[in-house]
């Protein structure tokens, strides 16, 4: 019961996986500044929860759900992989904001007549095109 915390986070995870590749939007797009992107939020968040753990804020709870095991004190491992999901997760809901904004001014300029036949990065292809492929 120790590990069920941690697979629903991998869970998770795995699900923001499957969307990213969908639709391509995170790691799926370009992998060398996801990789960057997600490791500096982690990062950043990671120094976050210690300063906050130094400062007496932070307390890490007890619960069977998870592991037990700690990175230092009152930071738990399983805290890594929820920040990773908390980074990514963020990432592909703006890469889903994105790519619904795109098809509204698709489907906005189709109802004008102005045609857009180009997107920023992908000369040639409309914004619905890139998700087809």
């Amino acid at each position: 019961m120790g590990l069920l915390y941690l697979l629903f986070l991998l869970l998770s995870l795995g699900c923001m996986v499957l969307l990213d590749h969908r639709f391509r939007l995170f790691f799926f797009a370009d992998v060398r500044r996801a990789a960057a992107v997600l490791a500096v939020g982690v990062l950043f968040f990671t120094g976050w929860d210690l300063a906050g753990i130094g400062s007496d804020i932070f307390y890490r709870g007890e619960t069977p759900f998870m592991l037990g095991v700690t990175l230092a004190p009152h930071l738990p491992v399983e805290e890594i992989f929820f920040l990773a999901f908390l980074c990514y997760l963020t990432m592909v809901v703006f890469g889903l904001v994105r790519l619904a904004a795109g098809h509204a001014a698709e489907r906005a300029a189709a109802r004008t007549g102005n045609h857009i036949t180009e997107q920023p990065g992908h000369p040639g292809r409309r914004p619905a095109e890139r998700t087809q492929q």
